[in-house]
């Protein structure tokens, strides 16, 4: 019977390692609960709300509800029948007497030029009237009142407002718009978007570059360097960090202004006779903005080159190599993961740098950061702000996935 006994007890669940795992898997979820839920609801949550403000389109329907379920409820013609001319003008009576009017003005104003003044002129002339014209309908009175409640256009405008969700202000944000005969080009003043995008890839670019140039050495001599001089080199690294990103903002207006250190340096060593315009400019936003992203780009390749063996290099010498050989062949690919993750960093925060470009750069210089913040404290239009952090975000995540294929699981890791 004992061995029996024995191989009963080996094949006995080790119940008390199980509890003891359990215990150590809860208190480790314990630990980072906290950190997980603030970064739900201070950091997931808003930005998934205001990306929702790029795809939805309440507005008008909430002041002009009647016309609204009409139009998305209704057919292909346009202009609609007698019906959805009763119901708008139903809404208009009901928005001007309830002084919300102004709201469905707004909405339309956006798609339609003189849609403001459209609305807001029909809505007094209705507030009094409670039956059309004699001898006609609400669509005759409507177009006596203004020739645009009969065109296309105007229609076409007001369906795409109608709700719930739009495409609307995500094809503004790429200078495009839905016109009467289907998807077209916005006006050519009206195209500011694109150029504002490619504007602010271009300057991310230019930064990323410049800290690559400037970053990679200092990261090699972090790494490599005499350790006293080296523990230096790193504390005038993380210097910046510690310090408020207004603060080194304002520092480089100081610095690049006309009387400022900069330009005085210049004229004293007799390079230049009269200061140099390096402020509101992209060359002052260049400079601030490369001065700003170099510790995200040093320290992941730093963070690289400190697992790479010595000995690889010594190795590819003692066979013949020269320095530079041995460099580019041997040691620059193992730091391609941390340049990597680097570069990424630096252009991922370059898109959406704020303060920097609206105290140092000129008015041509503005990323689609200050877009965003303008449509969302000056005019507050939620859906223009919206749709283009969802470009934003969309490009982000496109570099990540593009970067995680590229590199792959050692990359992000940083070795």
């Amino acid at each position: 019977m004992s061995a029996p006994a024995a191989s009963l007890d080996a094949v006995r669940p080790p119940v008390r390692t199980i509890g003891r795992d359990g215990r150590r898997r809860l208190l480790a979820a314990g630990l980072v609960a906290p950190l997980a839920a603030f970064l739900l609801f201070a950091f997931a949550a808003p930005i998934i709300w205001i990306l929702g403000y790029g795809v939805a389109d309440n507005e008008l329907a909430s002041v002009w509800p009647r016309v609204s379920a009409e139009l998305r409820d209704g057919g292909d013609e346009l202009p609609p029948d007698e019906a959805v001319f009763a119901a708008l003008a139903a809404d208009l009576r009901g928005s001007q007497a309830s002084r919300t009017a102004a709201t469905a003005a707004r909405r339309l104003n956006y798609a339609l030029p003189g849609g403001r003044s459209l609305v807001t002129q029909t809505a007094r002339a209705l507030a009094d009237r409670q039956e059309p014209d004699p001898g006609g309908g609400w669509r005759e009175t409507l177009i006596a009142l203004d020739p645009a409640w009969g065109e296309r256009e105007t229609w076409v405008a007001l369906r795409q407002a109608s709700g719930p969700v739009s495409a609307f202000f995500l094809l503004s944000a790429a200078d495009l718009r839905l016109g009467a005969d289907g998807l077209e080009r916005a006006p050519p003043e009206q195209r500011i978007y694109l150029a504002v995008l490619w504007r602010t890839f271009a300057v991310a670019a230019t930064v990323t570059a410049a800290a690559i140039v400037l970053g990679f050495p200092v990261a090699y001599f972090l790494a490599n360097g005499p350790p006293a001089l080296a523990s230096v080199a790193m504390v005038l690294v993380l210097l910046p960090l510690w310090t408020s990103l207004l603060v080194r903002t304002g520092a480089w207006v100081v610095l690049l202004q006309d009387q400022g250190l900069v330009n005085g340096a210049l004229m004293a060593l007799g390079l230049t006779s009269e200061p140099v315009r390096l402020l509101f400019n992209r060359t002052g936003l260049t400079i601030a903005m490369v001065h700003i992203s170099l510790p995200y780009l040093i320290l992941p390749l730093y963070a690289t080159m400190t697992t790479i063996r010595p000995e690889l290099v010594k190795a590819a010498r003692s066979l013949g190599a020269s320095p530079a050989v041995a460099f580019w062949r041997v040691y620059l690919p193992q730091t391609l993961p941390g340049l990597a993750a680097g570069a990424l960093l630096v252009f991922i925060l370059s898109l959406g740098y704020y303060i920097t470009p609206a105290l140092v750069g000129g008015a041509g210089d503005q990323l689609v950061s200050y877009f965003i913040a303008f449509y969302t404290t000056e005019t507050f239009n939620w859906g223009m702000a919206g749709a283009l952090a969802i470009l934003l975000v969309a490009a982000t995540a496109i570099l990540y996935v593009f970067y995680a294929r590229l590199a792959g699981p050692r990359g992000l890791s940083l070795g």
